[in-house]
């Protein structure tokens, strides 16, 4: 076997090729020469150039950031050990155990891809924004506009002075305020306790801390928890008000979140819902 059979691009390369469209729900449409992913969806889905992505699999490219690798694994859906070998592949160290996992399991992707049109993202175990679909960019604006160490739910709903960025593009109002905001620190203080060597996390505690002080009273209160449930208006710019149940779901393992929103169905804001597919930021999934 030779060099290049074994780079990092050809490896790249070789994921790239037995990924189908519809695995990471995307349409077939036109006849392809290969099964696999263009290059141009990859870049899309990673969220890099597609400049980026020839010379990484033309070998000009070979030293990615542990950002756009952790990036590249989850839109090429890798499992944990191959997301291990690229990241060894590109001369970084794979994540340790014991601190927080950004990488989406194959599985759960699969899952990801069979919830339709309903607003969908997953959140890392500190609430950083990892991925979305094309109808939570259009009920609550596309999140790729802010910069990805800023996507990250505590910082937006606690936000220190200096914060300048929301994850949402509108008001989005819970309907119990309190008791989301005591379930969202109560969850980050558990998180603090199973990653107790993540340096990320740590330092968006300390952050919030000292920033916020709301985000200081609930955190010293010392409840440790999870957050579920919640309802919530989105004041959308095209079609007004949107009422959402929005649901959380955790992975036990990962402490990934998948956050799902819905509409009671027949409901005005189902409708409403349908339209801001139509009328909404279009945004690809990331």
């Amino acid at each position: 076997m030779t060099t290049d059979e074994t780079s990092l691009g050809s490896t790249i390369r070789a994921w790239r090729d037995r990924l189908s469209p519809a695995a990471v729900g995307l349409p077939a449409g036109r006849v392809r020469r290969a099964a696999g992913l263009r290059r141009e969806e990859l870049a899309d889905l990673a969220g890099v150039s597609v400049d980026y992505v020839v010379r990484l699999e033309q070998g000009r490219a070979t030293t990615p950031s542990a950002q756009v690798a952790a990036a590249l694994a989850r839109a090429l859906q890798l499992s944990r050990a191959e997301r291990d070998h690229l990241y060894r592949l590109a001369g970084l160290q794979p994540p340790r155990d014991g601190v927080i996992s950004d990488h989406i399991p194959p599985g759960m992707q699969r899952l990801l891809t069979r919830l339709g049109d309903a607003p969908v993202a997953v959140f890392a175990a500190d609430w950083r924004l990892l991925w979305w679909n094309r109808g939570w960019a259009a009920l609550l604006g596309d999140p790729s506009v802010v910069p990805p160490e800023e996507r990250n739910l505590v910082r937006s709903r606690f936000p220190a002075a200096s914060d300048r960025t929301r994850l949402a593009a509108w008001p989005v109002v819970s309907e119990n305020a309190d008791a989301t905001d005591r379930a969202i620190v109560a969850d980050l203080r558990r998180a603090s306790g199973r990653y107790p060597e993540d340096t990320r996390l740590s330092e968006l505690i300390r952050r919030t801390l000292a920033g916020n002080a709301r985000f200081a009273e609930l955190w010293h209160s010392g409840a440790v928890g999870g957050h579920a449930e919640d309802r919530k208006t989105i004041r959308h710019p095209a079609v007004g008000d949107v009422t959402v149940d929005c649901d959380v779901l955790c992975d036990s393992d990962t402490d990934l979140k998948i956050v799902v929103y819905t509409a009671v169905p027949g409901s005005e804001d189902e409708t409403k819902l349908d339209l801001v597919r139509v009328t909404g930021v279009a945004a690809p999934a990331r």
